[in-house]
C-alpha cells in the first residue's frame, strides 16, 4: 500500500502543484504514494457554505468553526494516519519527525486560513500541530506542500538513490557539507585539492569538518547537541 496524504483546504485547485512535478510527480504517477485534496467549504453551512465566524472576545479577522472542520475531518478515512494542522504555533517540524512519517502510512493535513481555527476541534480530533517555522503564512497550503515533500522523497524507490539522502543535512546532526563540481577552476577559484586526490578517508573527514564547520557558525542549537560520531575509517582500523 503507497504513502497516502489526505489535505483538507479552502483551495483544493492549488494541488498537487509542485508536488506533481520532478521525481516527486514521477513518483505519483507511478504510485509510490498518493494524494488526495478535498474542499472544506463542501461542509460549509448555509447556501454560502459558510466556514468561519467572528472570534469569541472580539478582535480582527475570522475563526474557522469547529463543527465544520470537524464533519471535515470525519469525512475522511483515517487509515491510522495522524491528523496533522499545520500553525505557525505548533511544534517545529524535523528531519526526525519527517523520517517518522515517511516510515508511516502517510498523513492527513488540515490547512488553516483566516486567525486559525476553533481549539475545541483541535482538542476534540487530537490534532497534532506542526510549525515549518518562526513565520506567518496566508494558509497552510504551503506548509502542507513543504511536509508532504519532505516525507514522499524519503520513500524508497522515489529519489532512486537512498545514499543521497544519508549524507544531507540534519541526516546526522549537522548541515551537509558544501559540494563542488566542474569546472576545476571557476572564477578564480578551484575545487579543493583533497576532492580530487582519491583519498576516501581525507575526503571524508574533509567534508565532515565543513559540515561541522557550517553547522557551528550557523546552527548553533544543533552545535550543542551534536555528539561527533568515531569514522568509520576509525571503526575498521579497531
Amino acid at each position: 500500500m503507497s504513502w497516502s496524504a489526505t489535505v483538507l483546504t479552502l483551495f483544493p485547485e492549488m494541488f498537487p502543484g509542485p508536488l506533481g512535478v520532478s521525481l516527486l510527480g514521477k513518483a505519483l504517477r507511478e504510485g509510490f504514494w498518493s494524494l488526495e485534496a478535498r474542499d472544506i467549504r463542501a461542509h460549509g453551512l448555509g447556501r454560502h457554505r459558510t466556514v468561519d465566524d467572528t472570534p469569541a472576545g472580539g478582535g480582527p479577522g475570522m475563526v474557522i468553526r469547529p463543527d465544520v472542520a470537524a464533519a471535515a475531518i470525519d469525512a475522511v478515512e483515517r487509515k491510522d494516519r495522524p491528523l496533522i494542522y499545520l500553525s505557525p504555533r505548533g511544534v517545529p517540524l524535523t528531519q526526525g519527525r519527517v523520517r517518522a512519517l515517511a516510515a508511516g502510512p502517510g498523513a492527513i493535513l488540515f490547512c488553516g486560513r483566516f486567525e486559525g481555527l476553533d481549539q475545541r476541534v483541535i482538542e476534540a480530533r487530537g490534532m497534532e500541530e506542526i510549525s515549518i517555522g518562526d513565520f506567518v503564512l496566508a494558509g497552510g497550503e504551503i506548509a502542507a506542500m513543504a511536509l508532504i515533500e519532505a516525507s514522499v522523497r524519503l520513500i524508497p524507490g522515489v529519489l532512486g538513490t537512498q545514499a543521497s539522502t544519508e549524507e544531507e543535512s540534519f541526516a546526522a546532526g549537522l548541515l551537509e557539507y558544501p559540494h563542488y563540481t566542474r569546472p576545476q577552476e571557476f572564477e578564480g577559484r578551484t575545487i579543493p585539492e583533497v576532492l580530487t586526490g582519491g583519498n576516501h578517508k581525507e575526503i571524508a573527514d574533509f567534508r565532515r569538518a565543513g559540515a561541522e564547520r557550517l553547522t557551528r557558525a550557523r546552527r548553533p542549537d544543533l552545535w550543542a547537541g551534536y555528539e561527533k560520531p568515531p569514522s568509520p575509517f576509525e571503526k575498521k582500523t579497531r
